[in-house]
């Protein structure tokens, strides 16, 4: 049987929350730099618990003014106290909820900026794995990150888009350019399908690349983020995929 988990950005001020904790398996929770505070943090951490969803951190620059998407020129030492600060803050709320720290997933310019630099990438997974080497790594299949995070012998959870565009080197079409986002549900849903199922994905230039798909993200702030997220688990129903966070597909793994 084929597993897939679903994750989302959330405790980032936005109103679906509640309306999409129901219909994922996973949730990124801003750690109160790019957005969000102790009190959202421990709002969307009782929220997670309540459905059962994988609570992960989601950490990016100290930039609420941009919304942690604009690119920041930091050394190594400082990402890594900059990852480190945020997985403590939410430690500490986990910890007071009763509740079980699952992953990492970072945020916005740092998540894509990891992706592409390797450097970038090993201080965020040396951080993560000198604070609890069990978090899972998410990040973007077949980037620099999930490459550095198992060289460095973390469990990682290969990341894919179901609204996103790529090229032909798998990586995403920038939201810059025409044509990266898939705002076609029918479109989207073959997309997913084939990611799962195949292990592929169609380019932009019409071009079958191979790419790892174990967990799907899903933008929270988008117009029909909920009608979409909805459809996709009718759509895992119809196709015999079960709905589940990544613990129990590196389980499986090790077991073999």
């Amino acid at each position: 049987m084929i597993s897939i988990d679903i994750n989302c950005d959330m405790g980032e001020g936005f109103d679906n929350d509640a309306l999409l904790m129901p219909f994922i398996s996973s949730a990124n929770i801003a750690c109160g730099f790019h957005a969000g505070d102790e009190d959202t943090m421990r709002r969307t951490v009782q929220l997670a618990r309540q459905h059962q969803v994988a609570i992960g951190a989601h950490p990016g620059f100290n930039d609420k003014a941009n919304f942690g998407r604009v690119e920041m020129n930091l050394p190594a030492e400082e990402i890594h106290a900059l990852i480190t600060t945020q997985l403590q803050l939410m430690q500490r709320i986990c910890d007071t909820e009763h509740a079980q720290l699952h992953h990492v997933k970072p945020h916005g310019a740092l998540y894509n900026m990891a992706a592409k630099n390797p450097a970038i990438a090993r201080a965020i997974v040396y951080a993560i794995k000198h604070f609890n080497s069990e978090l899972i790594l998410y990040g973007l299949s077949g980037s620099h990150l999930i490459i550095e995070g198992e060289m460095a012998g973390l469990k990682t959870a290969s990341e894919v888009f179901a609204d996103r565009t790529y090229h032909d080197d798998g990586s995403l079409t920038p939201r810059s350019s025409a044509g990266a986002l898939i705002n076609d549900l029918s479109t989207a849903e073959h997309q997913v399908i084939q990611m799962i199922k195949q292990q592929k994905v169609t380019s932009i230039n019409n071009k079958i690349i191979p790419i790892l798909a174990e967990t799907i993200c899903i933008h929270g702030d988008g117009k029909h983020a909920v009608e979409f997220v909805k459809s996709l688990n009718q759509l895992f129903i119809k196709n015999g995929i079960i709905l589940q966070s990544p613990t129990f597909q590196h389980k499986k793994k090790q077991a073999h």
